[in-house]
């Protein structure tokens, strides 16, 4: 992470920009890997306007909407609407409603780094971990809600299985060719406690998988009925681990996560949003996310019979690319210039979610 010293007034009403008591700003890998993704917008262009509320609208709309390279899949959103409404080919609402999360997830990210500025890094980094993930996280809370348990597991089985292999697999391989008479550096330290991290949702994941092979059929113990309490005891435990997580690494420990490169910024790093403009920016999409992770789960099958792909594939392939292409991208990059520490700490970042605080979250919803 980087900390930096900033205060700036919101281009919404009188707001300004000072994240607590001691103007500490928060940057988290998630964040940064996201700001490749983002272009400079010109006020200039909205400074004329002499009305000062139409001024103030178009100065958000210009920086939410317009300020990322990922704009031009903006009008995939209402085309996925207008699809649906009048009851279009669902292989096209499906396919409209992935390219219109695509960068959707990577405007939440930078809502989320917004937010920041203004509630201090604590409240920014829980944030950031809870919104980080957004879009797989509520596609599969909507095929939970539609029973469609397939979809469910492989889109988590996909969640990590993108990260853990293809992401980890890109930027170590293009780091290395990038970097070849250079060696990637990493923290022991911080790498002992993601692992282990990592290592203890395995174990969680594998115990109600194995139960069933631990207990004789003959011992008359109700199989099925123990697997589902462990399950849940599973589910707490990766809970407990996460929040645990997230205290360490933003309060008791945070000297650890402390970023040992700078990152190379051209302006001093600033909110160009208010509080209360962000905090409904961020609503808003996340509504808009729900909406278009409803349609892709009720159209997954009949894309997939129409493309001749299975649900797996798609579920486990495409859904989680789409979620995390902004990360996925900004990890590569990291590893491009060899900023090892960067792209280690987004890719398991990116990793623990789905991989801990997902599980529970699904449990929930499940009751």
């Amino acid at each position: 992470m980087e900390f930096s010293e900033g205060s700036n007034k919101s281009l919404m009403g009188k707001e300004t920009c000072c994240n607590n008591n001691n103007g500490v700003t928060i940057r988290t890998a998630q964040n940064m890997s996201s700001s490749f993704m983002r272009k400079k917008s010109d006020p200039i262009l909205v400074s004329t306007i002499r009305f000062r509320i139409l001024r103030e609208l178009l100065a958000n709309l210009q920086e939410v909407i317009l300020g990322t390279k990922l704009a031009v899949l903006f009008p995939a959103i209402p085309l996925a609407i207008a699809a649906d409404f009048y009851k279009f080919g669902r292989p096209w609402i499906f396919a409209l409603s992935l390219l219109g999360l695509t960068p959707l997830a990577e405007r939440v990210s930078f809502l989320t780094e917004q937010i920041a500025y203004f509630t201090g890094p604590t409240v920014g980094g829980l944030l950031n971990a809870t919104c980080g993930n957004a879009t797989e996280l509520i596609i599969a809370l909507f095929a939970l809600y539609r029973n469609k348990i397939h979809v469910l597991k492989y889109s988590l089985m996909g969640s990590i299985l993108s990260n853990l292999l293809l992401v980890l697999g890109t930027s170590l391989l293009c780091g290395g060719l990038a970097n070849l008479k250079r060696e990637q550096r990493y923290d022991r330290k911080q790498a002992d406690v993601n692992s282990g991290l990592l290592l203890l949702g395995l174990l969680c994941h594998m115990l109600p998988l194995m139960f069933k092979y631990a207990v004789k059929p003959e011992t008359g113990v109700s199989i099925a009925e123990y697997t589902l309490e462990l399950s849940r005891a599973s589910s707490v435990v990766m809970l407990v681990a996460y929040i645990g997580y997230i205290v360490f690494q933003l309060k008791t420990h945070r000297q650890i996560f402390d970023s040992q490169e700078e990152v190379e910024d051209e302006d001093e790093e600033k909110a160009v949003i208010g509080f209360w403009s962000g905090f409904s920016w961020l609503v808003g999409m996340t509504l808009i996310i729900a909406l278009l992770s409803e349609y892709v789960v009720g159209t997954i099958e009949a894309a997939s019979e129409t493309w001749g792909i299975s649900i797996s594939f798609i579920s486990i392939i495409l859904i989680p690319i789409v979620g995390n292409a902004a990360e996925h991208a900004g990890a590569i990059i990291f590893a491009f210039k060899n900023k090892t520490y960067l792209w280690v700490l987004l890719w398991v970042l990116q990793l623990k979610s789905p991989c801990l605080l997902f599980h529970y979250v699904l449990w929930l919803g499940g009751l």
